[in-house]
């Protein structure tokens, strides 16, 4: 089995060593002094006291690495599209895609029934780049549950969790889905397939569509955008706004509102990614997270004004700093 990591940043950095120490023919894609320090002396995984070394094959150069079983995705999402025509030399007759990426996935429509069946999302897949250049039908879904950073060229620091939930679009249990499950176990994930993977990416990208913005807007961790009193109400009337999209759409949400943000606040004084994202310069994932369940809301006919509200503000908040387009 030939696994392509496209993006072996944190996370994919993180899959990679993994993989590679388990014993996986692994491949990763990644740049600059971070490539440069895997090349020269190894990817080194740091998780609590423990470091492993591993030497996988890293290069920026997709046509040195040829056609692959697996691409997993793990850059953040609005790199993606300017990454397809790159990728093209990874893609064979057979190779599945897994996106590793946070929020509403470009493949989202594929093989779900209903009236929006192979509907398009113009906010994180513009000009349809991914649908028409990697294909709906290579895709595989996957949360992203680990809490990883680049700490040093060559270094990860793995901070906690081990959970990586994969699911079909069409919620089969493929023999791709399960091959990929039972390597990345041996590997020491856990990776539980599941046939209603949008249940589980909705259950994420409820949270992140909210806390996400409210964060970069006020530069307040997560638990005081989950128990100041009017923080909170507004990232609850965001998750309502979105629950009423994803039921219409056909989604089960496991647990209520309440429940969901009382979760968040337990997490304690973190840093959304995209408020670390607009202190470093580095763009923001607004349209991944937020633009996409506003063009959702359109799609099904529900107004979102609170999310509307805040996506605008945090647009403005993004093109001050130069971190959103």
């Amino acid at each position: 089995m030939k696994i392509c990591i496209y993006g072996a940043g944190a996370i994919g950095g993180y899959l990679g060593a993994r993989l590679a120490d388990a014993g996986a023919d692994v491949t990763l894609i990644a740049r600059g002094p971070h490539l440069a320090a895997m090349k020269s002396v190894g990817l080194r995984l740091r998780t609590g006291s423990e470091e492993i070394v591993t030497r996988p094959r890293c290069t920026d150069n997709p046509a040195e690495v040829g056609p692959q079983d697996y691409v997993i995705i793990t850059l953040k999402a609005h790199s993606v599209p300017g990454v397809v025509g790159d990728m093209q030399p990874l893609l064979g007759s057979d190779t599945s895609v897994v996106t590793a990426v946070n929020g509403v996935p470009w493949w989202y429509f594929h093989n779900l029934a209903g009236d929006y069946t192979n509907a398009r999302l113009s906010a994180v897949d513009p000009g349809d780049v991914q649908w028409n250049g990697i294909g709906p039908e290579r895709a595989i879904g996957c949360i992203v549950y680990p809490a990883c950073e680049i700490t040093e060229p060559g270094v990860i620091t793995h901070i906690e969790g081990n959970k990586f939930t994969l699911g079909e679009p069409s919620g089969e249990k493929t023999d791709r889905i399960l091959s990929l499950s039972k390597t990345m176990i041996e590997a020491g994930f856990k990776a539980p397939v599941r046939p209603r993977i949008r249940d589980e990416l909705w259950v994420k990208l409820w949270g992140n569509l909210c806390f996400n913005p409210i964060s970069a807007l006020t530069h307040a961790t997560l638990d005081v955008v989950a128990t100041d009193e009017t923080s909170r109400a507004i990232a609850r009337t965001m998750m309502l706004e979105a629950q009423a999209i994803g039921e219409k759409l056909g989604v089960n949400f496991p647990v209520d509102v309440d429940k969901r943000i009382n979760g968040a606040a337990a997490i304690g004084p973190h840093k959304t990614s995209m408020l670390q994202d607009l202190e470093l310069g580095r763009p923001m994932e607004i349209d991944a997270l937020v633009t996409a369940v506003q063009e959702m809301g359109r799609m099904v006919g529900l107004k979102t004004p609170t999310i509307d509200t805040v996506l605008g503000l945090v647009q403005q908040r993004g093109r001050q700093a130069g971190c959103y387009e």
